[in-house]
């Protein structure tokens, strides 16, 4: 099955703590039905410093579940679910259910 949601799209929360915000997909977890978002359910984690990384407070983003966000229509910037349509050449594209418009990737 195709990936509707896929590393590099634009997309909006749409429950939890972090609702209504917008990010960039960072990575995408298949197994686990995950996503992480570029500015998005960010934590503050305490780490010990090591011969590899300096120690203190970090911030960094955990995933999130996939159905909590949804894709940003390319035409207004609004939540719109993802339909799939074959092209003439035979390629099978990610488009807009909202505008029709195409997803790029």
């Amino acid at each position: 099955m195709a990936a509707k949601i896929k590393k590099g799209d634009k997309v909006i929360v749409l429950t939890g703590r972090d609702k209504g915000k917008t990010g960039e997909v960072i990575s995408v977890l298949p197994t686990d039905n995950r996503v992480v978002v570029r500015g998005v359910n960010v934590v503050r984690r305490h780490t010990r410093q090591t011969a590899q990384s300096e120690g203190g407070i970090l911030s960094k983003e955990l995933p999130i579940h996939v159905s909590n966000v949804a894709i940003a229509d390319p035409k207004d910037g609004k939540a719109t679910r993802v339909g799939f349509k074959t092209t003439d050449d035979g390629r099978k594209v990610r488009i807009a259910k909202r505008s029709g418009d195409l997803i790029d990737g």
